[in-house]
């Protein structure tokens, strides 16, 4: 595929803030006068939304975590095929909450899933497509399940409301994002996401600005 545009992910464990931030991110680089196409996994498309209710529904029948993966993967093909791969060949930024790093994160370090064969669906999945720049939001697992048990009881997804994901679960997740982001530190920066909203979407902001070539504007 003939990419122009930039793909950009926000990747990170339960509670740190990934869709506030991506929400963030997209909504300032749309006002620089940027395409910006802001989408999310699992989600994007009509399939990606209904599959999302199927994973992540806090009520959802309990799926194995090869099943998990293989949903996950399934969506995410409808999503590369609708929506990212069109948004980058003309040109757009694509902002993801979410993409395939997630599926490792929790199906492979979270469940023990092999990480060389969720790779390679991972790989059949995207077409090859992954991202420019993932932006790691990291966090302790304790603050993020307190975050999450704070907001609305319908918010919370399956990975955070069944007690069979518990906290050591979370752990090694966490502790699989950051070995992916020590893994490939040209892609992922790391932003500490324990602090004010509004401070985090800075630092955000003036690292995508420089990844995009631009002169950051801070008001």
């Amino acid at each position: 595929m003939e990419r122009h545009g930039r793909f950009i992910t926000f990747e990170g464990p339960d509670g740190s803030g990934k869709s506030t931030q991506a929400g963030l991110l997209a909504g300032r680089l749309r006002a620089l006068g940027l395409d910006v196409v802001l989408t999310r996994e699992p989600g994007g498309t009509s399939l990606g939304e209904r599959v999302r209710q199927v994973l992540l529904a806090r009520d959802a029948t309990p799926h194995s975590p090869r099943a998990d993966a293989l949903l996950f993967n399934a969506a995410r093909s409808e999503h590369v095929d609708d929506v990212i791969a069109p948004a980058l060949g003309r040109g757009a930024v694509v902002v993801c909450d979410r993409y395939a790093d997630s599926t490792v994160a929790y199906q492979g370090y979270g469940s023990g899933l092999p990480l060389d064969r969720l790779r390679e669906i991972g790989l059949f999945a995207t077409r090859g497509i992954f991202p420019d720049r993932t932006i790691l939001l990291d966090l302790s697992v304790e603050a993020g399940l307190a975050r999450r048990s704070r907001g609305a009881p319908d918010g919370m997804t399956r990975f955070e409301a069944d007690e069979s994901f518990d906290a050591a679960f979370h752990e090694r997740v966490r502790s699989g994002f950051l070995a992916l982001a020590r893994d490939e530190p040209i892609r992922w920066s790391l932003v500490d996401a324990d602090r004010p909203p509004d401070v985090i979407a800075r630092d955000v902001y003036l690292l995508i600005a420089r990844f995009l070539g631009m002169t950051p504007e801070l008001s």
